[in-house]
């Protein structure tokens, strides 16, 4: 155990190290920072690692990837060249993110091989992929089955499946389709299923479809910071360390920690920050006590004014000058973040806390506020223009301190001499002066290659509540804030003349299209949504009316639809039906 826990209370701690996990699982975890694993990784690697069945309860933010993904590593067979893990995921955001947590954790594993399979990506690179051989295969429901019905996906070597966030599959109309590739399953296999609440469908599913189970069952903590004003930033256009100078630069702060996700990350941020004249350092666990300690002494006597640190090493740090947390990297689990921005705001006294979040992280900010139990307000990134205005505010500090404590004599007495040598300007002979005193640290930031979000890009737009939409790959099954889909499909399963009030942009033109699939064949509207939305890669929020007849439906979208994703959608099946979508 890393000396940096030395203050801690961790005699009854269990560490990666405890969980029987192979070296290079071990070795990973070490590398990317993470010391001691989540409750549901500490109970469910363990059951996992055995063979067993495990049905896990558990909120998004807990680190149930990793609680899966690092026990299912250590049992496949590198040697055989094909599917041995099959993971569902309701949306191609997660299955991204889920197989790229597969590859981070298998860095060490040589000849391992995963792959994302989701619509809206070409068949023919798909078909290549598999070729390859992938041990892991991260999946939407309706691509998997489409690789079924081609057999172009081999799931005879399978040893495990993992069904993951299995509610939200459900609520988005596709546990029908789950259900069909569980019954396609090798008679022996390992079944993992992974949900936040436990709608008695999926129960029915677990009892049928699962080996007697063991139920992990993580309750989530909610806790309130309501003397923390809490923001963030949508990372895009700008490298994330050009973004939190400029942040540096323009919030009012005395003593600032920001959480790195790795030790590494940790000494080379502190690093180019003090290249860019901040007087920072790292803390992390590869520090001794004695070194821990004199830069903690360091941030709490102002000789040092930025802490770089991941979420262990800052366990326990209670300094009272610290008024802003920056989450530099987004904790994989909410209890970190409450941990992390805890070090602000102690005592009663107010503090300010800056999460960074790619878009594709937009689960795990949703997760955050639900376990604050408080809305994070989206923040625009400080303009060129204000971080010149707020240098210059400083600079005209700077100045006036000086003349009030200052002997200027000397300096008076040679301008004056300057200025009888020379016939330039009082006025210009100041601004050259001025030009000089602030040549190393120019008042005027130096022009970045930076893209400000459009106001109309479909990957964010921000006409949703306090300015903040959803990320195109988000594809959860609620449109507006605390209303399912199912809501909707209820609304317009009797007709659907009424508008879907999602609140979509009123400047898209819309074109009717037929589909071949209606009520007879059991579709819902979510069932619409939820094929088109992930095969197309079509924000819900761009997606019209649709009204359910007997035989068929209609379904309103944007004008100019490319050819080749109505093409693609053609095929897609829904209800066990081929759409065959076609302008009505």
């Amino acid at each position: 155990m890393s000396e940096s826990n030395a203050t801690e209370n961790t005699e009854n701690i269990i560490t990666f190290n405890d969980l029987n996990l192979p070296e290079a699982l071990t070795k990973v975890v070490s590398e990317m920072g993470y010391e001691v694993p989540s409750p549901i990784q500490a109970q469910t690697i363990p059951l996992l690692l055995d063979g067993k069945d495990v049905l896990g309860v558990a909120q998004t933010g807990t680190g149930k990837t990793g609680a899966f993904a690092l026990p299912l590593l250590a049992n496949i067979d590198l040697s055989i060249k094909k599917p041995q893990v099959l993971v569902l995921a309701p949306t191609r955001e997660l299955a991204i993110q889920v197989a790229e947590a597969f590859q981070s954790y298998s860095r060490h594993l040589r000849g391992f091989h995963v792959m994302p399979i989701y619509g809206g990506q070409s068949y023919n690179i798909q078909f290549k992929q598999l070729n390859r051989g992938p041990q892991v295969v991260v999946g939407t429901p309706g691509r998997i089955m489409d690789h079924l019905k081609r057999k172009t996906l081999d799931l005879s070597g399978l040893t495990t499946l993992v069904l993951d966030e299995a509610d939200e599959m459900l609520r988005m109309g596709f546990i029908d389709d789950v259900e069909t590739i569980m019954k396609d399953m090798p008679e022996k296999h390992q079944t993992a299923l992974f949900s936040a609440t436990m709608p008695e469908q999926i129960r029915r599913i677990s009892k049928r479809y699962m080996n007697n189970p063991t139920e992990v069952k993580i309750k989530a903590k909610t806790s309130t910071v309501e003397n923390i004003e809490q923001k963030c930033w949508i990372v895009r256009g700008v490298n994330k360390l050009d973004a939190l100078t400029r942040m540096l630069e323009t919030e009012e702060f005395d003593g600032v920690i920001i959480f790195a996700r790795t030790k590494t990350a940790t000494v080379e941020l502190a690093e180019r920050l003090e290249a860019r004249g901040y007087r920072s350092a790292a803390l992390n666990g590869d520090m001794n006590q004695q070194l821990r300690e004199r830069t903690i002494a360091r941030i709490k006597s102002g000789s040092l004014d930025i802490l770089v640190a991941t979420d262990v090493a800052a366990r326990g740090l209670d300094v009272e000058r610290i008024s802003l947390v920056v989450n530099y990297d987004i904790p994989t689990d909410t209890e970190s973040y409450v941990h992390r921005i805890g070090r602000t705001g102690r005592a009663g006294r107010k503090g300010k806390a800056i999460l960074f979040v790619a878009p594709r992280e937009r689960r795990l900010l949703k997760a955050i506020e639900r376990a604050t139990r408080q809305e994070i307000t989206i923040m625009d990134l400080p303009t060129r223009d204000e971080v010149t205005q707020t240098r210059i505010e400083n600079f005209q500090k700077q100045l006036f301190s000086i003349c009030e404590s200052e002997d200027l004599t000397f300096y008076r007495t040679l301008f004056e001499q300057i200025e009888n040598n020379t016939e330039i300007d009082d006025l210009d002979l100041a601004a050259a002066l001025l030009f000089l005193a602030q040549k190393e640290k120019p008042l005027q930031p130096v022009e970045e290659k930076f893209v400000e979000p459009r106001s109309n890009d479909r990957s964010f737009d921000r006409g949703d509540r306090n300015g903040r939409g959803r990320d195109r790959n988000d594809r959860g099954p609620r449109g507006d804030r605390g209303r399912d889909r199912n809501d909707r499909g209820d609304r317009n399963d009797h007709g659907g003349d009424k508008p879907r009030g999602r609140g979509r942009p009123t400047d898209i033109e819309l074109e009717t299209y037929r589909l071949d699939v209606g009520r007879s064949h059991g579709v819902q509207v979510k069932n619409i949504v939820g094929a088109i939305a992930n095969e197309a890669d079509i924000n819900s929020r761009f997606i019209g009316d649709i009204k359910l007849n007997d035989d068929y439906s209609t379904i309103e979208l944007p004008k100019g639809m490319p050819e080749k994703t109505l093409k693609h959608l053609e095929s897609v099946y829904v209800c066990k039906r081929q759409l065959k979508i076609r302008k009505d």
